[in-house]
């Protein structure tokens, strides 16, 4: 009986924690309360928010968390120019003191930081020097979508390739890293934060 009774409480403790997640992205929670954060924080405080909105936005948050892990995975968060730049940062936001360390919205903030760095930097990598430097890439890219660009030349419309092509390199990234990465969400919990 006590064995049940262990098992019916761990059950529903486990339950109580998931429930207060919004989405788990390989294996780690995104809690509610960081995700409603992060939202209000990119929509100027506004908090009133559809599900639909709020759904169209956690994916595109457990996009920026995947490309994160990316870069972990690749050892970014152990450059020590990257290392020098988040502790200047958090040396500056220590001397601010917008905000005290024993809150929530210092990690959150601290954390944002250190993911932006590493996904700018592998970002950079990835995409925005290939579409920059790679001009047999590119125009391998702009011959397959020819019938995209019926306004002009390459050397006309340059900007434009470019700019698809870095949409594309992202499209086929975030692909990849969805394949490689278990991402679970939460549509209950999310429902619960939305606005009717």
């Amino acid at each position: 009986m006590r064995k049940v009774y262990c098992v019916i409480i761990l059950s529903f403790v486990t339950s109580a924690i998931f429930a207060q997640n919004v989405a788990i992205v390989n294996g780690k929670p995104l809690s509610s309360r960081e995700f409603m954060w992060f939202y209000k924080k990119n929509h100027a405080g506004n908090a009133g928010a559809s599900y639909s909105d709020l759904e169209t936005y956690l994916n595109l948050y457990i996009d920026f968390k995947l490309k994160v892990l990316d870069a972990k995975e690749l050892g970014l968060d152990k450059d020590t120019a990257y290392l020098a730049e988040v502790k200047d940062y958090e040396l500056s936001l220590n001397t601010q003191k917008r905000v005290s360390k024993s809150k929530p919205e210092y990690t959150f903030m601290a954390n944002e930081y250190r993911d932006a760095v590493l996904m700018f930097n592998l970002t950079e990598q990835k995409i925005w020097e290939k579409a920059q430097n790679g001009e047999t890439e590119l125009r391998a890219f702009y011959d397959g979508h020819k019938n995209d660009y019926p306004q002009g030349s390459f050397e006309e419309i340059k900007g434009q390739v470019i700019t698809d092509y870095q949409q594309s390199l992202e499209n086929q990234w975030i692909a990849a890293l969805r394949k490689r990465y278990t991402v679970k969400i939460h549509p209950d919990e999310l429902k619960k934060l939305a606005k009717h």
